[in-house]
């Protein structure tokens, strides 16, 4: 049974756990307070024990069916976590996961910790198996849109709230970094009281700690924040990124935004243009505004000012290349689109 991260307490709070768990997904925070929440629900319910198998060289498949059939001089009941850092349990894992599925014993339980999983991995033997027989937790990365309502459930457990104007704030300095973001709701707690906090006393205790998906930047582009924009920008040039991967990741998305456009024009089905142009989740909502507020002549323009900045980062052309990343972004914002005049190297 599949269940989101957010559900999990309910789940446990029911009483009756599931014989397997299965924690995967990207976001650490997230992935590691389920595991939490799982062993201090096992050692409440009495599965005293716990054993702790990691899959990396040199182990031994049997060593799982041996410790599900262990039978404890200190407990009855017994808590296994059997850990998968790569995700891939490869052909005998599969099978050996498959054969604890059919025959779980019910004086165990096993928590099963993956990272991210494909979707070839989602559908294989062994996770479905795993998966009809217990519950799956996916713990994926939390979105920008995500954001305001994970942090309003966190600061409501502490009986605070913030303002729209110092929400906007806060998430400018933590996006990204989840982990960080419940430090400073943490911190909160300790430095102010219940009720609603503002700018002033925000701005006083939250730190910049800020980080920023390359992969992101088409997104911010597409929704026409400027502010964002500009920020994720200054944010990945001080972590050291570098400016070429950058410039990929932008015109890669004008790319899109072009023949999707071009797409529309002819009537083709918008859904289908999506999956051909690798246009997925968020991003959707955004294509129809700015496909409405961009013409094709200033797209082709974009990806000219992109071949110019190219010539920059490749030391072949004259400008500062963080600069005109910049200028290449607010050419999809609203608005007039800035002049930027292309120079010749």
């Amino acid at each position: 049974m599949p269940i989101r991260a957010s559900d999990l307490p309910g789940h446990l709070a029911a009483g009756r756990l599931s014989p397997i768990y299965v924690v995967h997904g990207e976001e650490a925070l997230l992935a590691l307070e389920a595991a939490q929440a799982i062993r201090d629900a096992a050692r409440l319910a009495g599965f005293a024990e716990r054993e702790v198998l990691t899959v990396e060289a040199g182990f031994k498949w049997s060593e799982l069916a041996a410790a599900g059939q262990a039978i404890s001089l200190f407990a009855e009941r017994k808590l296994i976590e059997l850990r998968v850092p790569n995700g891939k349990p490869g052909g005998e894992g599969g099978e050996a996961l498959q054969r604890y599925a059919a025959g779980a014993p019910a004086d165990n339980v096993l928590l099963l910790q993956l990272p991210k999983l494909e979707k070839m991995q989602l559908q294989s033997k062994w996770f479905t198996a795993l998966e009809a027989v217990g519950t799956v937790v996916a713990c994926p990365l939390v979105s920008r849109n995500e954001l305001p309502a994970w942090i309003g459930e966190r600061l409501a457990r502490q009986q605070q709230r913030l303002s729209g104007e110092a929400m906007e704030f806060l998430i400018s300095r933590v996006e990204g970094n989840l982990l960080a973001a419940k430090q400073e709701i943490d911190k909160l707690a300790l430095l102010h009281p219940a009720g609603e906090l503002g700018l002033e006393p925000l701005r006083a205790a939250v730190a910049n700690v800020a980080r920023y998906d390359v992969w992101s930047l088409g997104e911010t582009m597409l929704s026409g924040d400027i502010g964002r924009l500009a920020r994720m920008l200054d944010g990945l040039r001080a972590e050291g990124e570098a400016p070429h991967l950058v410039l990929w990741a932008m015109a890669d998305e004008v790319r899109a935004l072009l023949r999707v456009g071009l797409g529309r024009s002819q009537g083709l089905n918008m859904q289908q243009l999506f999956r051909e142009n690798r246009v997925w989740g968020d991003k959707q909502r955004h294509y129809p505004a700015a496909l409405n507020r961009l013409k094709a002549s200033q797209l082709k323009g974009a990806l000219a000012h992109a071949a110019q900045i190219d010539r920059i980062v490749k030391g072949v052309g004259s400008g500062d290349a963080w600069e005109e990343l910049l200028k290449l972004g607010l050419r999809l914002m609203p608005g007039t689109p800035p002049r930027v005049p292309l120079r010749t190297p």
